[in-house]
């Protein structure tokens, strides 16, 4: 991110994979910009580093700012708190509230259950055809940039939805 100069905005954490990610930004004299709520900053979770750091109220103030500080979306392996901004992220997408690329990085398949069960939710019909175009799945880390600036350049269609 930092060699092509794409700033990074999350959770505003120190800890985990996104705090190891935002140490490789910083380690590559990238912009990092932490988005974190006030009971998480109180517990000194809050990234040190980051160059910009946004103190918010609640975890729904969280995402909003996040969303509207990213032009895209990469999902990295991770748990239930990632599972939630994945799926608020992609209904946002389905209802036309942006049209932002969205990335999952599915390293050593950690998603494939993920991607099974979106392909099942459309196979027995509570899902639309259209909703596998919503997101991309990509197998390498080297990969997603250039599928985020490929759709950045060329931005897919709006799926609609028959109902």
């Amino acid at each position: 991110m930092a060699a092509n100069k794409t700033a990074l905005v999350f959770g505003g954490g120190k800890v985990g994979l996104m705090g190891a990610c935002s140490d490789a930004v910083l380690a590559g004299s990238g912009h990092v910009i932490g988005v974190i709520p006030e009971f998480l900053r109180d517990k000194e979770l809050a990234h040190k580093g980051a160059q910009e750091m946004i103190v918010v109220p609640d975890m729904h103030t969280r995402k909003r700012i996040m969303f509207e500080r990213a032009d895209a979306f990469c999902i990295l392996p991770g748990g239930i708190g990632t599972l939630d901004e994945f799926f608020e992220i992609i209904t946002w997408r389905q209802l036309h509230r942006h049209n932002k690329p969205i990335v999952v990085l599915n390293t050593s398949g950690y998603w494939d259950h993920m991607q099974g069960l979106l392909q099942t939710i459309i196979a027995r019909g509570f899902a639309h055809e259209g909703h596998s175009h919503l997101v991309d799945f990509v197998a390498k880390p080297e990969d997603v940039i250039a599928l985020i600036e490929h759709e950045l350049a060329a931005p897919k269609p709006a799926v609609v939805f028959k109902v």
